[in-house]
């Protein structure tokens, strides 16, 4: 089982690798679109990469609500719990 704390980690990892981001600029309250610069086909790269992390699928109706990494972060972590 992960903590929040664990997965905003793999999340922050991710995001950095993925797209070349500093991870100081990854925070629970940035914005994936505005702040990160994350477009629709960067969101499904990440969606990707956390599925191999984690085993599950996050589903597009799961993400359609994520607008910032705490989002993101919770989503994921609902999603490990279950």
């Amino acid at each position: 089982m992960q903590t929040k704390d664990e997965i905003l980690e793999q999340v922050r990892t991710s995001l950095a690798e993925l797209f070349e981001l500093d991870p100081a600029r990854i925070t629970l309250a940035a914005r994936l679109n505005e702040d990160l610069e994350i477009d629709s086909i960067d969101a499904v790269d990440l969606m990707d990469r956390l599925r191999r992390q984690t085993g599950k699928k996050i589903s597009a109706d799961d993400f359609r609500s994520v607008r910032t990494v705490g989002d993101l972060v919770e989503a994921v972590y609902k999603l490990v719990q279950a």
